[in-house]
């Protein structure tokens, strides 16, 4: 489908909305004094402005659906585990059940769109961050400790080290997606 014609002469694109003087824009760090929560776009006249939306959807959706497959991984390993061998490495599987809750709240907080969500995807992210590096360390260092591994011995080995690189994408995906902001009046769950 064709462009349309924007009033003055400018094209305006079907897909974006935006017509030919909006391409003139480019995206800028804020400066001193400007709103940390916005993303700005440098103006013509040399001026900045704050741009409202969300942040890009589809990295979003890959770590909720690997923290939703990690959340299930683990937790159903750690019933298994708790169950029919708990008296063999209690605490290799009370670590197990933990991070599979760990997982799960990751998995809500980058979910839902309210406002304790991304306070809990932030406790999650951080505390698995924490949790995979303390538990990868001591599984190193004292390997009699943790006779069974759990999802975090040896920095997440058994499952393809993603325990220990999952944290760090959600920790820059929470840090890169602050610097937008939603629309005002507008329900941000409805549209997503």
């Amino acid at each position: 489908m064709p462009d349309a014609p924007a009033p003055g002469g400018r094209r305006r694109s079907w897909l974006t909305g935006r017509s030919s003087a909006d391409d003139d824009t480019r995206p800028v760090t804020p400066g001193p004094g400007s709103s940390a929560d916005g993303v700005f776009t440098e103006r013509d006249d040399g001026g900045t402005e704050e741009i409202e939306g969300p942040p890009p959807a589809g990295p979003r959706r890959l770590l909720i659906a690997l923290y939703a497959i990690f959340a299930l991984a683990a937790t159903a390993r750690a019933v298994v585990q708790l169950t029919t061998q708990f008296e063999q490495a209690p605490l290799a599987y009370v670590l197990s059940a933990f991070s599979g809750v760990v997982y799960l709240a990751a998995t809500v907080g980058l979910v839902s769109r309210r406002a304790w969500s991304r306070p809990l995807a932030w406790a999650a992210c951080g505390t698995e961050m924490a949790g995979v590096l303390i538990v990868g360390f001591l599984s190193v260092l004292d390997a009699e400790a943790f006779p069974k591994d759990t999802v975090w011995s040896h920095f997440g080995s058994g499952y393809g080290y993603f325990p220990v690189l999952l944290p760090v994408l959600g920790l820059l995906w929470l840090g890169y997606s602050r610097n937008f902001t939603e629309p005002a009046g507008e329900d941000s769950d409805a549209r997503r």
